[in-house]
């Protein structure tokens, strides 16, 4: 049994109001413990802190914020197994995929950031007066501070993962920190608490606070104390935090939903664990389809449509399903009962506007499922074809282990195709043609491109989406330029001044 604590000024706590949420396990349906239900008095009681310990921490050099995050970070994977099952267990994520992808990658976040922050070159720039009649010649120094008290806001698929990716450039670049992580997941981001506490962060600097979106992330986001938001999550509560914070004048960032295109041309390398076929069922049914990234549209040239159409088929039918906890699983449970509806309601949808199911469509049959499990909330790889593009199916983000194919003709045919939502998050390309593949992915509407390869992340490079998939850049030194406010200081050089 799991008993999640706020972190507040260095110290666990309960909610004030002493509600709790019941924490429950996706792969059995049994509650596993309980997380504070937090409100507004919680967020003020965090934010309150995170005031107190700015000043110092803001003015603490980077290589001593970063001997910190670095600390964080060896914790982080000192405790990698803990850790690694801790994360299966409260999201149904196969134990595999949590030790080699997830834990790493959130020691990884927080050495990038603590490292990054020593390396940030300052700007100057000389100007010689020319430009501006009668101005003397100056330099231009601009400097950035850290804006003060972050929100961060962090989803149930990639808990850690993503929490890390919010809280470390915040913290790196001298904010402290009030990080809501989603309510349905919430066992790692207090384990991180416990092991901040052990690396040695000051009280008030790292704080975390939980709750239902409603009460403690709504809380969050309209605190006047808080002028930062970083959130990741769906569009419509993301809409909401971009017309509040907008209102306040608040800086914003929102990596929101996506209906992500795969595109496979006619030239690309099929076959192998590289190959197009065999990448494109990861990005369709890694961590149950269950990432904002997943290659959740298949369009492949006409002339190779059949066989991606089987590969993708057999390579479905051939993933381990089984206990989450069990190293051999592949494939694990959806996160939750109300979400496994939500997909299925999806596939319903799907068949009555006249898609063929070509595997899966439905969930799992207990008897095929470990005993141990047959409550959880397992739906099986699905696979759908003959959906027209504009249909809601198509159109609307499904976040389940569900893909649908086209087959296309020509380049400008895919590219329209691909296009042809609201979401703009990322897109995968498989050709052998270089000058196609930069033509194509010019072309295409997403903040990312992988060009035979998927989820190929390097945390220099900007990240996040257009058009309904976000606002703003995560990532690199974007994400520094985010937390951090610049100041230009205009120094006149003349002598007779």
């Amino acid at each position: 049994m799991f008993d999640v604590r706020n972190l507040i000024a260095g110290s666990h706590c309960g909610a004030r109001a002493g509600r709790t949420l019941p924490i429950a396990e996706p792969a059995t349906g049994a509650r596993i413990g309980a997380a504070p239900a937090s409100t507004g008095e919680d967020i003020d009681a965090a934010v309150q802190a995170a005031t107190r310990a700015f000043p110092s921490w803001a003015r603490a050099p980077a290589i001593e914020r970063g001997r910190l995050l670095e600390r964080l970070a060896t914790l982080i994977e000192a405790n990698l197994e803990r850790l690694a099952r801790a994360e299966s267990v409260d999201t149904g994520k196969p134990v595999a995929l949590a030790r080699r992808v997830d834990i790493p990658r959130s020691a990884a976040n927080m050495r990038y950031f603590a490292q990054a922050m020593q390396h940030c070159a300052g700007e100057a720039h000389w100007s010689d007066g020319a430009s501006v009649p009668g101005a003397a010649p100056a330099l231009n120094v601009t400097r950035r501070r850290p804006r003060g008290v972050a929100g961060c806001i962090s989803p149930w698929n990639l808990p850690l993962y993503l929490f890390t990716w919010k809280i470390a450039p915040a913290l790196a670049s001298g904010n402290t920190v009030v990080a809501k992580p989603s309510e349905v997941t919430p066992v790692t981001a207090h384990l991180l608490g416990e092991l901040s506490i052990e690396a040695g962060f000051p009280p008030g600097v790292l704080n975390i606070v939980h709750g239902t979106g409603a009460e403690a992330g709504a809380a969050l986001v309209m605190h006047p104390g808080v002028q930062t938001i970083t959130f990741t999550g769906s569009t419509s509560v993301g809409r909401w935090i971009a017309r509040v914070a907008g209102d306040a004048f608040k800086r914003v960032s929102l990596e929101l939903g996506g209906k992500n295109p795969f595109i496979v041309f006619e030239d690309a390398a099929l076959d192998g664990e590289r190959g197009a076929i065999a990448t494109a069922s990861r990005a369709a049914f890694t961590n149950q389809g269950q990432i904002c990234l997943c290659g959740s549209r298949v369009l492949a040239h006409r002339s190779i449509y059949e066989r991606v159409r089987e590969g993708l088929i057999a390579r479905a039918r051939a993933l381990k399903v089984g206990d989450p906890r069990d190293d051999a699983t592949e494939f694990g449970a959806l996160v939750s009962e109300p979400h496994l509806a939500k997909v299925a309601r999806c596939v319903d949808a799907a068949r009555s506007l006249g898609g063929r199911v070509l595997t899966g469509g439905s969930r799992i049959d207990p008897a095929h499922i470990p005993a141990r499990c047959r409550g959880g909330a397992f739906y099986a790889p699905t696979i759908i074809e003959g959906l027209p593009p504009g249909c809601t199916v198509e159109q609307e983000e499904i976040f389940g282990p569900v893909v649908t194919l086209h087959a296309f003709d020509r380049e400008e045919e895919a590219i329209d195709i691909a296009n042809g939502t609201r979401y703009g998050l990322a897109a995968t390309i498989f050709t052998r043609d270089m000058a196609r593949a930069h033509r194509a992915g010019a072309a295409l509407d997403a903040g990312i491109v992988w060009v035979n390869c998927w989820m190929n992340r390097d945390l220099r490079t900007p990240f996040g989406g257009m058009k309904e998939s976000g606002v703003g850049r995560e990532g690199g030194l974007d994400a520094i330029r985010f937390f951090t406010e610049p100041t230009n200081l205009c120094f006149a050089l003349d002598d007779s001044v």
